[in-house]
């Protein structure tokens, strides 16, 4: 049976996790944060221990976000975020769609036959 708490990533460790360790390898940072909704496989889930005494390697800045005090828990937040972005992309009128696209003639593309959306038919080479 697996338990429904994350437990600390490190080796050995079995204190269950409050924050979540991201590496930006393009800006050499390392990000600690408060504990990420979902386990990701390229983050790692740290106890309050290893989360304090978390150090990067030489050349690279550790940014630290706020960690809640407390067990973690679940907020709507999120849910209603979600909710609220569908419904202003339902408000936002949308460009019409042709049904046709503008007709190509063969001087412009000779090995085109038809179009449909972003797919082409192209005339064998044969």
């Amino acid at each position: 049976m697996v338990s429904p708490v994350r437990r600390c990533s490190r080796t050995a460790c079995g204190r269950p996790a409050v924050a979540t360790l991201t590496y930006v390898y393009a800006d050499s940072t390392a990000v600690l944060g408060p504990l990420a909704t979902h386990a990701e496989p390229h983050c790692y889930d740290l106890c309050s221990d290893h989360s304090e005494r978390l150090t990067a390697p030489r050349g690279w800045e550790v940014v630290r976000l706020a960690v809640p005090p407390g067990p973690a828990r679940h907020s709507g937040d999120d849910l209603e975020a979600l909710a609220d972005a569908v419904r202003e992309a339902a408000r936002t009128p949308r460009a019409p769609e042709r049904a046709d696209p503008p007709a190509r003639s063969p001087e412009t593309d000779p090995m085109e036959v038809a179009r449909r959306g972003h797919l082409r038919v192209l005339r064998s080479p044969d």
